[in-house]
C-alpha cells in the first residue's frame, strides 16, 4: 500500500476559503482528483488515479462523499460540513442535519484526515514564485506560476473568476489572482514522483447528496407547516 503514502502530502494543500466581495455559488459539486506517476523520469506509464473527494454544496452547507481509494465506486465516509466544522453521517442518507448538529459534537475541519483535508497553513515559498505565461487547458484559460525548490517543482493553474466556491485551494492565491486554483502539478525530485491534483467544479449533485439535501428540505418544510 506504499503507493498511497504520497496522498497526505498533496491533499494537505487544501484550504477552506471564505470571501465576502465576490459572487458565491449557490449549488453544485466539486471533485478532487489526483493522478500519481511513479518513476516519472522514466515515463508516465506507472500511474495511479485517486478520486479523493466528492463535495456537494448548497450555499455554505457541504455534503462530502469520500470514495474508497482502491474502489472509488464505494463510499467510505459521508460528512456534513458547515462553518469550518464537520459531522459524520455514517453513510446515513436519512439523517436530519438540524438534529445531527444538536446531538453530535462537531469536529474542526482542520482535524479531518481523509477526503478533502483543510489547513490554515500558507502556501510554502509563495513569495518566491515565478510567473508563467497564461495557457489554455481543457478549453479554459488559466493564469500560471511555478515554485521551484531543491526538493520539489510545482506549477499552479488559476482560473480567473468572480464566482467563489465554498471550498478552494489557497486563500492568498485566490485573492492575488482574482480566481481559484483548479490544478496543481508537483514533481518530487528525490522520490521521482509526479502528482497532479485537479479541482473540478460541476453543476449537479451526486445522487446520494441529492437524496440528503432533498430529504432535509422536505423535513424543514414539514416542520414549518
Amino acid at each position: 500500500m506504499k503507493n498511497f503514502l504520497i496522498l497526505p502530502f498533496f491533499i494537505l494543500l487544501v484550504v477552506l476559503i471564505s470571501c465576502h466581495n465576490e459572487i458565491k455559488a449557490e449549488k453544485g459539486g466539486i471533485d478532487l482528483i489526483s493522478n500519481v506517476y511513479f518513476d516519472a523520469s522514466k515515463g508516465l506509464n506507472k500511474m495511479q488515479n485517486f478520486h479523493i473527494s466528492r463535495l456537494n454544496y448548497q450555499n455554505d452547507s457541504i455534503i462530502e462523499l469520500v470514495p474508497d481509494l482502491e474502489f472509488p465506486e464505494m463510499t467510505t465516509a459521508t460528512y456534513f460540513i458547515k462553518d469550518s466544522v464537520f459531522y459524520d453521517l455514517n453513510n446515513n442518507t436519512s439523517t436530519v442535519l438540524s438534529e445531527l448538529q444538536k446531538k453530535q459534537k462537531p469536529t474542526s475541519v482542520y482535524a479531518k484526515t481523509i477526503g478533502a483535508v483543510f489547513t490554515k497553513e500558507p502556501l510554502l515559498n509563495y513569495k518566491n514564485r515565478r510567473k508563467l505565461n497564461d495557457t489554455v487547458l481543457f478549453k479554459k484559460n488559466y493564469k500560471r506560476f511555478e515554485i521551484n525548490s531543491p526538493w520539489n517543482y510545482t506549477r499552479y493553474y488559476i482560473y480567473p473568476t468572480d464566482t467563489i466556491l465554498p471550498y478552494s485551494l489557497y486563500k492568498e492565491v485566490g485573492k492575488d489572482y482574482h480566481g481559484r486554483i483548479e490544478r496543481i502539478d508537483s514533481y518530487d525530485k528525490k522520490k521521482d514522483i509526479f502528482v497532479t491534483l485537479q479541482l473540478i467544479p460541476r453543476k449537479k449533485w451526486d445522487d446520494t447528496a441529492k437524496e440528503i439535501f432533498e430529504f432535509n428540505h422536505f423535513v424543514k418544510n414539514r416542520k414549518s407547516e
